[in-house]
């Protein structure tokens, strides 16, 4: 449930996050990317918010910078929480990644 009132996960609303500035979602393994495109006609082929020309990296920029997701989805009211949380996701996922070299043939 979106207001997390079932199995133990608390999820609060925008303005409820930006009281706790410490509350972090609840990760169980299963967050899905759909929402994030990459189109290399859109945006230099950066990763964007639903094929929007809102990048990732503008999203993860301002919460850096100390922005909270209430002043986010104020700053661009096309948005959803959800949004701001795929982007979340998928920097998480991207700084897992890990490039290995090939072994050299002989």
């Amino acid at each position: 449930m979106a207001d997390g009132s079932q199995n133990g996960s608390q999820r609060p609303t925008p303005d409820q996050q930006s009281v706790d500035p410490h509350w972090e979602p609840e990760y169980n393994g299963d967050m899905s990317l759909e929402r994030i495109t990459v189109d290399p006609n859109r945006m230099g082929g950066l990763p964007c918010i639903r094929d929007l020309r809102v990048t990732v990296g503008m999203i993860l920029g301002q919460l850096a910078a100390g922005q909270t997701r209430a002043q986010i989805l104020a700053d661009y009211p096309y948005l959803e929480d959800a949004d701001i949380a795929a982007a979340l996701a998928y920097g998480a996922a991207r700084v897992n990644e890990r490039d290995l070299p090939l072994a050299p043939t002989a």
